[in-house]
């Protein structure tokens, strides 16, 4: 016998709607990936990390399935950010599903940087990039 879960609202139908992930959990998911990749970690690190399964950490990021608040408060705990990281941004202007190519850009520059081994390698680029930010 399968459970639905009903959340009351004002919404159609008499209020009344399935527990579906929406607009706002994927735009929190896609913080959550933001940061994760800014740390360098891969889905399934995050995901031991937080105690769940891989194809749990992708869902959460996809925005197919909700965080529920304790998770969410676990996730920002692993990620080191403050809860509120993710809902920076919500609600000011339309969401889009892609990244902006800078922003991308700059995501896989952190995660390429944060695995480079030798910390002498990690300064050279370092000082590679403060270089050309001055030309």
């Amino acid at each position: 016998m399968s459970r639905t879960m009903y959340k009351i609202g004002p919404v159609e139908n008499g209020g009344v709607t399935a527990n579906r992930a929406t607009d706002t959990d994927r735009y929190v998911g896609g913080r959550i990936r933001e940061r994760r990749i800014m740390l360098g970690l891969s889905q399934q690190q995050m995901a031991d990390m937080i105690g769940v399964t891989y194809q749990q950490a992708h869902k959460y990021e996809r925005g197919i399935n909700r965080i529920s608040a304790g998770r969410l408060y676990e996730i920002a705990q692993v990620l080191r950010v403050p809860v509120s990281y993710f809902y920076e941004g919500l609600g000011g202007g339309s969401a889009e599903d892609e990244l902006p190519v800078r922003q991308r850009m700059c995501l896989e520059l952190a995660r390429n940087f944060s695995q480079i081994a030798s910390e002498r390698h990690q300064e050279a680029l370092s000082q590679l990039a403060r270089a050309l930010a001055t030309k």
